[in-house]
């Protein structure tokens, strides 16, 4: 009777080895992407620099070994050629070593946003965040998320439209079909617009629920960097919004919001037409025009749950023959 034979020293360490080899072959991997992340962040921040935008970090960190790549920009802001900006104390941008394609951003503190005509607002609540997807392509696929955002004025700059909300999002996409256009998805949950603006006039000091979608037609001039802002080098190129959908809510009222196409006049305001079809009609129109008026009468005489026709042109917004409210201002 023979007996078994002992397993090889080298046999039992096979497996120990193998996971060292593979560990080693990552910790590679990992400081080599960190490496490309450090150098591409720098890369762009100096294209930027070059094509007029102050940008100000910290200096940049990479850490999150070993399955996380994240960069601390530390305090970061970021001005473009037409005075707006964003900045935050903090800045922290991560992805996965194994999907370095997609990156979440997150902004644990405050952000404050510069706007060069109106001031400066304080953006308070619960937390920012930012995701990119597939950031090798013309258009990424981007989202962003403000949770129960506070907006305050910083000394006398003029009120943001809305003063508070339970949640904001932005998400946008490269249109189907390759064309060079881009949906946009803009949502608001239980909103609350700053003291006698529209908003409130809207909801009659109640809360907003919106969800609006539209396309970006012209999106590669969005590319393009403009002293007066992309979207002022963006329509001036031919951009415009099309396929505009949209339904609010507040309380028990309902209100839809449907148009084709809208574009910018050279002064930044809307021009084109909005259907609007809404139970309550005096009030969303009064709630634009921000006083009674000839066409707040003529809204309040007509039934409920009716359709009505939003025309902007030369600066305002009409309804009919009457002008309700200076037109929107894109930019």
């Amino acid at each position: 009777m023979t007996s078994p034979r002992r397993a090889s020293r080298l046999t039992l360490l096979l497996p120990f080895l193998l996971v060292g080899l593979a560990l080693a072959a990552w910790t590679v991997w990992w400081f080599v992407l960190a490496r490309q992340v450090e150098t591409r962040a720098e890369a762009r921040i100096a294209a930027l620099t070059a094509a007029g935008w102050t940008v100000e970090t910290a200096p940049l960190s990479v850490d999150g070994w070993p399955f996380r790549v994240r960069l601390d920009l530390g305090r970061a802001a970021i001005t473009a050629p037409s005075g707006h900006g964003l900045e935050t104390p903090r800045l922290i941008a991560q992805a996965n070593a194994w999907a370095p394609l997609t990156w979440v951003a997150i902004a644990p503190e405050d952000l404050t946003l510069t706007r060069p005509d109106k001031g400066r607002i304080r953006i308070a609540g619960d937390g920012a965040r930012l995701s990119l997807a597939g950031i090798d392509r013309p258009w990424p696929h981007l989202a962003v998320e403000l949770i129960r955002p506070v907006f305050t004025p910083v000394g006398s700059a003029e009120a943001f439209p809305l003063s508070r909300a339970e949640r904001v999002t932005l998400e946008a996409k490269p249109a189907a079909g390759g064309r060079d256009a881009v949906e946009v998805l803009f949502g608001m949950v239980e909103a609350r617009g700053r003291a006698g603006g529209p908003v409130e006039g809207v909801t009659g000091s109640g809360l907003l629920t919106a969800r609006v979608e539209l396309r970006l037609e012209g999106a590669a001039a969005l590319r393009t960097p403009s002293d007066d802002g992309l979207l002022a080098g963006w329509s001036r190129a031919g951009g415009r919004f099309s396929r505009i959908r949209g339904a609010l809510e507040s309380g028990d009222s309902r209100a839809t919001i449907e148009s084709e196409a809208l574009s910018a006049a050279e002064d930044g305001r809307l021009e084109g037409r909005l259907a609007l079809r809404a139970d309550r009609p005096a009030t969303v129109v009064a709630g634009l025009a921000g006083a009674p008026g000839p066409a707040v009468e003529a809204a309040g005489a007509v039934d409920r749950d009716v359709a009505l026709t939003l025309e902007f042109r030369d600066g305002r917004a009409w309804l009919g023959p009457f002008a309700v409210a200076p037109a929107p201002r894109l930019f």
